[in-house]
């Protein structure tokens, strides 16, 4: 007798495909999709998920969490200014103060307790999948076209792949310094991204939080895609900005779900009276 239990290759295929293609359709519709899975995303994911937004985490690498695994010139100590050491605290990261304002964390282990926070709150991930392009109605971005990260590998001449869309009420984009759903709508001249600005921490951070908002109709943008949309400094290896700008993104995606619910509310209710009255 062996230690594991007796299972056929087929039933391992079988709860993986299963498994993954349940979830995935749940997913083809949500309250929020989340493009870019770094601290902002994940700390967005998490605000919302833990107040019962449906959320799906959308990565285009086969990991999670981004620059928060290693800091800065590829040592792997995360630096946190005050106040957003409190984030650290609440996921049980342990840190310590370097001098006053200044605190500073192992990577991997803020990394992982964020990733598990996420995840724990209830919000879903799929990684190895790039966003392509987003879907607009009425003016309104409504959902995300995306296709696999692997495809875009491929040699020119057979990438004839063809993306999936996924719909939500709210995208968010927190894809860094790339801010790749921004740049779509700016090739259309829906908007104009300015692009980030010289390293200034101080004023970086501060910045970014206060100008973590709503982009245009649906699009909303946190941590570094936001200095690259409003032309603020880039932020360098401190991570108590990314953190809060993901809360505060989190904050404006439910209170446009609570301001959207109310107004269908309000225009089922003058439907139902039109009713009535075309039929007295």
């Amino acid at each position: 007798m062996g230690i594991f239990s007796k299972i056929s290759e087929k039933n391992v295929t079988k709860a993986i495909v299963s498994e993954f293609t349940e979830e995935f359709i749940d997913y083809i519709e949500s309250d929020v999709i989340v493009i870019g899975a770094g601290p902002s995303g994940l700390i967005a994911a998490k605000r919302l998920a833990e107040n019962g937004v449906k959320t799906l985490l959308i990565e285009s690498n086969n990991y999670l969490g981004g620059g928060f695994w290693i800091g800065g010139y590829l040592m792997n100590k995360i630096t946190i200014r005050e106040p957003g050491e409190r984030i650290l605290y609440e996921i049980g990261v342990p840190y310590k103060k370097f001098e006053d304002g200044l605190y500073v964390a192992d990577g991997p282990h803020a990394c992982s307790k964020l990733i598990g926070s996420a995840l724990d709150s209830g919000a879903k991930v799929i990684n190895m999948t790039q966003f392509h392009d987003v879907v607009i109605r009425d003016g309104k971005v409504a959902g995300v076209v995306i296709n696999w990260t692997p495809v875009s590998a491929l040699p020119r001449a057979i990438t004839c792949v063809d993306p999936v869309a996924l719909e939500s009420k709210i995208v968010i984009d927190a894809t860094g310094h790339d801010a790749v759903v921004v740049k779509s709508l700016e090739e259309r001249g829906l908007v104009d991204a300015e692009g980030f600005q010289g390293m200034w921490v101080e004023k970086s951070e501060d910045t970014i939080v206060e100008n973590t908002k709503e982009v245009y109709p649906g699009l909303l943008v946190t941590g570094m895609a936001v200095a690259t949309t409003y032309g603020s400094p880039r932020m360098g290896p401190t991570f108590g900005g990314m953190l809060l700008s993901g809360e505060r993104v989190a904050e404006v995606a439910m209170e446009k779900l609570k301001t959207d619910r109310t107004i269908g509310k309000q225009e089922k209710c003058e439907i139902k009276g039109l009713n009535k009255d075309k039929m007295a």
